[in-house]
């Protein structure tokens, strides 16, 4: 009985230094990045779906203007809100705006949106279709409505959180 237990910590104690070796296998490439992740190039417009490592998705976007930059940096995705409505954000740009409901014409988010640097930074299906491929939002990134629902499904679907990597 009493070898049972050394043997269980022996084992315990042998493989407690690999732990981290194993943890950089299975969750991280060589380029230190995870292989599950979005990432955006802010001058291609487009956001890419990696999984295990390859893109398996390209998504075009509208990205902030240059007096609005999408910030840059590592993120990771939040909360999702599904048909959400607009409150505007008490910022200079936004004072002669009003609260839109869900679904309404003139909501500039649409279908859904996807936290990742709160309270002013989302993904969003946008109102104005015609934005994508440019740079014309006040930060977030806008895509088309159909896009955004099908992302936000995919992210539930990888757990709720996904890391977001947004370069220029």
């Amino acid at each position: 009985m009493r070898w049972r237990g050394r043997w269980r910590r022996g084992a315990v104690l042998t493989l407690l230094p690999l732990l981290p070796v194993l943890l950089w296998l299975t969750l991280l490439r060589p380029d230190g990045r995870p292989p599950t992740r979005l990432e955006v190039s802010l001058s291609e417009r487009e956001l890419d779906v990696i999984l295990k490592g390859e893109v398996v998705r390209t998504y075009s976007i509208a990205v902030g203007m240059p007096e609005h930059p999408t910030p840059r940096g590592s993120f990771r995705t939040g909360k999702i809100d599904w048909n959400p409505s607009w409150k505007p954000p008490d910022a200079k740009w936004a004072r002669n705006q009003r609260y839109q409901p869900a679904g309404a014409p003139a909501n500039p988010m649409q279908g859904v949106k996807i936290y990742f640097q709160a309270p002013d930074y989302f993904i969003h299906g946008t109102n104005d279709p015609d934005s994508i491929g440019e740079a014309a939002s006040h930060g977030c990134i806008r895509m088309d409505v159909d896009d955004a629902t099908r992302l936000g499904r995919w992210i539930e679907r990888q757990g709720g959180g996904v890391r977001l990597i947004i370069e220029d």
